[in-house]
């Protein structure tokens, strides 16, 4: 071989190589994701992305905020102080009733994970979702999807949003605390929070959807839950930088069903526990049933969303809403390639 073609050859393969590298450069490599409760299991996977270096090994340099709720952490994305939402999917459909686009683009959790639990002074006279009415019930936030199963359960029971008073408290330490000193007569919650209520005798759950069974119950069919999503022009216009975002977030759900509960504890941080090891494993245990196994979303459960939520959200037409536009499962499919 000349040394003219050996040069060629060197120069076509450095060329493809400068291609490549210029393809996979991230378009933003400073995300700020906005998250709702980010102690809750509910977002556990976000969490061990974080403390593993999963972001950072995909050359992001992300910024984590925590809300309250979920709606609160959205409102953070549509305001334009953060780019992604760590949230409920259905959001992104009721968001598409209001002609704002949003696409999540790799999930979390499987099944809602949330519990509706009745103050144990109130649980002797509690028989049906009918009984709710004229209680306050406490949720993470207002808008939530907390609160979306409240509407859920009223709407099966023939009562109206208005037949209760609905409560801001949070997914940590005070939400607990607004049920004990009694400040609301229920609540629709997150573990570990709504484990430790219940094991001390603080409430009666009434609504479960951490399980496929009880999610059915609930809602006739699992929902897909927690995700990362963000408005669709964001992940048109960035699609390296959601592609790492989604690469790092399988890698969290695949490290997850295979971590033992001693890999838990030693990877969140130790508030997260709220002062009792065992109990937060007891409601890992609840939950695990629940995280998303490779990230994707289904076509059924995200059918199934549009279903429920259109049964009390009048804003919601279930014709003109475009549900490929509410999710793609674009990215997830490239990272479980890269993520056996």
């Amino acid at each position: 071989m000349s040394k003219f073609l050996k040069f060629a050859l060197s120069a076509a393969v450095f060329a493809l190589a400068t291609m490549g590298q210029a393809q996979a450069a991230l378009e933003k490599s400073k995300v700020h994701i906005a998250v709702g409760g980010k102690a809750a299991f509910y977002y556990l996977p976000l969490t061990i992305a974080e403390q593993l270096g999963y972001f950072k090994a995909e050359g992001l340099d992300v910024t984590i905020s925590d809300f309250s709720g979920g709606s609160t952490a959205l409102r953070a994305v549509v305001g334009g102080s953060a780019d992604v939402v760590s949230g409920a999917y259905e959001h992104t459909i009721s968001l598409q009733g209001k002609k704002q686009f949003f696409q999540a683009f790799v999930l979390q959790g499987r099944l809602p994970q949330i519990s509706l639990g009745v103050a144990s002074a109130k649980a002797a006279s509690y028989k049906s979702p009918k009984d709710l009415k004229g209680m306050k019930i406490g949720v993470s936030a207002p808008g939530s999807s907390t609160n979306n199963l409240v509407n859920q359960l009223l709407a099966k029971a023939g009562l109206k949003p208005a037949d209760v008073a609905i409560v801001g408290v949070g997914t940590g330490a005070g939400a607990i605390a607004a049920l004990k000193s009694g400040q609301i007569d229920a609540i629709s919650n997150v573990d570990p929070v709504m484990t430790m209520l219940e094991r001390d005798g603080s409430i009666k759950i009434v609504a479960d959807t951490r399980t496929l069974k009880g999610t059915e119950a609930v809602w006739g069919a699992p929902l897909p839950a927690g995700c990362l999503y963000a408005p669709i022009e964001f992940v048109r216009k960035n699609p390296n930088t959601i592609q790492a975002l989604t690469n790092a977030m399988v890698r969290a759900d695949k490290w997850l069903a295979k971590a033992t509960p001693q890999d838990i504890l030693k990877t969140v941080p130790e508030a997260y526990l709220l002062g009792d090891k065992a109990l937060y494993l007891f409601s890992y245990g609840k939950i695990k049933e629940a995280l998303s196994l490779d990230g994707s979303i289904s076509d059924a459960g995200a059918k199934a969303t549009l279903k429920a939520l259109a049964t009390f959200d009048s804003k919601i037409k279930p014709a003109e809403i475009k549900l490929d536009q509410t999710y793609t499962n674009e990215f997830v499919k490239k990272a479980n390639a890269k993520y056996k």
